[in-house]
């Protein structure tokens, strides 16, 4: 391990895996720091197997290095990636794309380490220090604390913690929508089972208080959709503050405490003699934390109406999804529209040579709720990765950093860059793989 790097990811989620990888292949000494021992974040960890999303109105809208980690975890697994691309007339919201968990952990592995990154797993950021011209970034271990230096800092902890350290200022709600702990249940046949019995037998537990109605999540009838689907990514943890680890632990505990009382009860009722849990994902997922103060704001409205920002790095497709105590706030996408991340979005206001990528980019509650899911996420990550690298080769100042030359690279990389979505002639292919820059 080296005592400097050009480059430090923090955080090994969507964001972290592409951004870590991309700095890499564009030349920079590169660390990924993870604070468990795989790579993927709530793809992973979290159990949501389902990344989202990478098409919209019947085009593929995110591709590059987190696309391609996916179709190969896909195409391993025996399965068609190009299975799941929506016809252009379908008005339904584009499905996530299945993975195989274990597969996904092994092929993240793979991409990072053959981009010629460094990789630290069981390790967490505990200072960050300005020196000037570099970050000298305080790391724990299991051996203890131990000290690199940077250039240019990627935060991807999916909570600015990176960010918060270096002296960022961060934006909070009131309240944080629910946490998620991800559950697989077995030991019986739905087509066996008197769902209208024990939907009955719910109501009358929760009238009880032996079950909370966010135990089944917001699906309704609650306890047949929760057998229907063998558990799954439905069982909500309210009131709780992800952004630290004393509220982490606590989601923890009221995870598990939810499954429990869910076991208990299905375990009580006629057919379900034999259930039993499965698996469960090693970590709750949390939806929100906090979000940087920008350079840029996304606001619903810039969201909703598919802006195309003058910095745009990205695009990202996913409807409104605010999960609130009491049911999903949701809201969508203009006809037509696909959304764009801006750049500025993920660069702190009063802060060089650190760049966020991920769900704590800039944004208001209602378009956060939407980008903050994985494929965007990888997308940041890419484009992060991709600015990073430039960055530290040049001592250059993120935000002073030519668009086309950032292009280029994620161009090479199979991104997709907006406002090119349409532009796939072959003079104007000619044009991209000369680097000419097309907007």
């Amino acid at each position: 391990m080296d005592d400097r790097y050009d480059v430090a990811v923090i955080g090994g989620g969507p964001a972290g895996i592409c951004a870590a990888a991309q700095a890499a292949r564009a030349g920079a000494n590169t660390l990924l720091i993870e604070k468990t021992g795989l790579l993927g974040g709530q793809i992973t960890s979290g159990g949501v197997d389902r990344p989202a999303q990478f098409h919209a109105r019947g085009k593929q809208v995110v591709a590059g290095i987190g696309w391609d980690l996916v179709a190969r975890a896909i195409s391993l697994a025996g399965g068609d990636p190009s299975a799941f691309l929506p016809d252009a007339s379908d008005s339904k919201p584009p499905r996530g794309v299945l993975v195989n968990i274990p597969l996904f952990a092994a092929v993240a592995d793979e991409c990072v380490l053959d981009s010629g990154a460094m990789l630290l797993f069981h390790t967490m950021l505990a200072s960050v220090q300005d020196d000037g011209d570099a970050w000298t970034l305080t790391l724990c271990g299991k051996e203890g604390l131990h000290e690199v230096a940077a250039d240019v800092i990627v935060d991807c902890t999916g909570d600015a913690n990176a960010a918060e350290l270096a002296g960022c200022e961060l934006v909070k709600p009131d309240e944080m929508q629910p946490a998620t702990l991800v559950v697989a249940a077995a030991g019986y046949r739905v087509e066996d089972l008197d769902l209208d019995a024990i939907e009955a037998a719910a109501e009358a537990a929760i009238e009880r208080g032996e079950l909370l109605p966010t135990d089944f999540g917001w699906v309704s009838p609650p306890a047949g959709s929760w057998l229907r689907n063998y558990g799954g990514n439905r069982l909500h943890v309210t009131d709780v503050d992800g952004s630290t680890s004393e509220g982490r632990t606590e989601a923890e505990i009221e995870g598990r405490r939810s499954m429990m009382r869910l076991y208990r009860f299905f375990r009580s009722q006629p057919g379900l003699e034999d259930f039993r849990i499965a698996w469960i994902a090693p970590e709750c997922g949390i939806r929100e934390t906090v979000t940087i103060q920008g350079r840029k704001t996304i606001t619903l409205d810039d969201y909703s109406s598919g802006r195309l920002w003058e910095d745009a790095v990205c695009y990202s497709f996913y409807p409104i999804d605010l999960h609130l105590p009491t049911g999903i706030q949701g809201g969508t996408i203009e006809e037509g529209a696909i959304p764009t991340i801006p750049r500025g979005a993920m660069l702190p206001v009063g802060v060089d040579r650190l760049v966020v990528a991920g769900r704590c980019i800039a944004g208001d509650r209602l378009a956060n709720s939407s980008y903050r899911v994985q494929a965007p996420c990888m997308a940041t990550g890419q484009a992060a990765g991709a600015m990073a690298a430039l960055a530290a080769d040049r001592c250059s100042d993120i935000e002073e950093l030519p668009m086309a030359d950032i292009y280029d690279i994620l161009r090479q990389h199979g991104a997709i860059i907006p406002g090119e979505l349409e532009d796939k002639t072959p003079e104007n292919e000619v044009q991209h793989a000369t680097g000419s820059p097309h907007h």
